[in-house]
């Protein structure tokens, strides 16, 4: 936990901000604090944020507070930075997205990753070993007492250079790809799955996109493989959420290479009548790597894939398959695998998508 000490500095470095942001993690979520407490800490006092791992969908789909897009902008402009949850390790370019022009107070339970590359590209004003839900909370209620507001402008600003670079994500998904564009496809989905839904995010370049297109409903609805890129969690992700949550529409987004690696769980979800909803992003290729691979080498090799019929596959293992390769068909084959997984069918739609430029310079870990 927080000193009363740290609270106190904490909440005096606060007072002074005119353009204060929260960066806010996974660890976050855990208990001690209950999750809609610290919704209400967070809304309570007013900092814009960016929430990232299973913090994402704290504030809702559309959570007044939430900043979707230029993060390194907001960053590089903020006068106070508060770290709750987060580490500066290559999500945060390692610390050097951090500005040096910044107060930056940073909680992490581990005192490894608190301070991880502190000594080479970043320095926190205070950091504090502790509970990062609970130093929210706690600091919700300190500054009630100071009476601290945030600058309404510097939240209209960040809006609004998330607005201009969704624009950004409309005009790349009008753009003609071989197959489908993957951004249309998400868009597609971000705009037709029901409010109930959890997503279990489980890849890389399309499952990479789907992060800047895709929002969780609520909080704890967001279930990805972590910063070790784990892939393969999709299926058992799945499984423990429909288990836990039976009444919520449980929903996969695959990359087309992590999908193998527990496509079997399709027998798993038929045994068990567990209907789960999948969609996998299949460009026939490790896309994520080769991003990286191709400019630095010149070479495609080990990165290749087939179009696989993954949706046979799902049909094998006793679930629903569906091939989607055309673009003006989005509406109907959802329509139609949306109808069979209400049914009571595990569903899997095997989604031919083409490449964009959209996340060129992206790097794979």
């Amino acid at each position: 936990m927080a000193t009363p000490d740290q609270l106190s500095k904490a909440a005096e470095i606060l007072s002074t901000a005119k353009k204060p942001l929260f960066l806010i993690g996974s660890q976050a979520t855990l208990p001690p604090v209950k999750i809609d407490d610290l919704r209400k800490a967070v809304e309570s006092l007013g900092i814009p944020c960016f929430l990232g791992g299973m913090a994402r969908g704290l504030l809702g789909r559309d959570g007044p507070l939430q900043i979707r897009q230029k993060r390194g902008e907001a960053l590089r402009e903020a006068d106070v930075v508060i770290m709750v949850g987060m580490v500066a390790d290559f999500r945060l370019d390692y610390g050097r997205v951090l500005s040096s022009k910044s107060k930056i107070i940073a909680v992490n339970r581990d005192r490894s990753q608190l301070y991880k590359n502190s000594d080479a590209f970043w320095r926190p004003t205070l950091a504090i070993q502790g509970d990062a839900g609970s130093f929210v909370w706690e600091l919700s209620k300190m500054m009630t007492v100071r009476r601290f507001q945030v600058d309404p402008e510097w939240v209209n600003t960040l809006k609004t250079r998330a607005e201009e670079r969704e624009k950004v994500i409309n005009e790349t998904a009008d753009q003609k790809t071989e197959h489908i564009n993957p951004l249309r496809l998400l868009q597609h989905l971000e705009r037709s799955l029901p409010d109930d839904c959890i997503l279990v995010a489980d890849g890389g370049d399309f499952v990479g996109s789907a992060a800047y297109i895709s929002r969780p409903r609520g909080p704890l609805k967001w279930l990805d493989p972590g910063a070790f890129g784990t892939l393969g969690v999709g299926g058992g992700f799945a499984l423990g959420a429909k288990l836990a949550c039976p009444e919520s529409t449980v929903v996969i987004l695959y990359g087309d290479g992590s999908l193998g690696y527990s496509v079997a769980e399709y027998d798993t979800f038929t045994r068990h009548k567990l209907p789960v909803f999948s969609v996998v992003g299949n460009d026939a290729g490790w896309t994520q790597i080769a991003r990286e691979q191709v400019p630095m080498f010149g070479s495609e090799v080990a990165c290749k894939l087939a179009y696989t019929n993954y949706h046979i596959v799902a049909d094998g293992y006793g679930g629903k398959g569906f091939l989607l390769s055309k673009e003006d068909e989005i509406v109907s084959v959802m329509k139609e695998a949306l109808k069979s997984y209400n049914e009571g069918n595990a569903v899997l739609v095997n989604a031919l998508i083409g490449r964009t430029t959209f996340r060129d310079g992206s790097i794979s870990v």
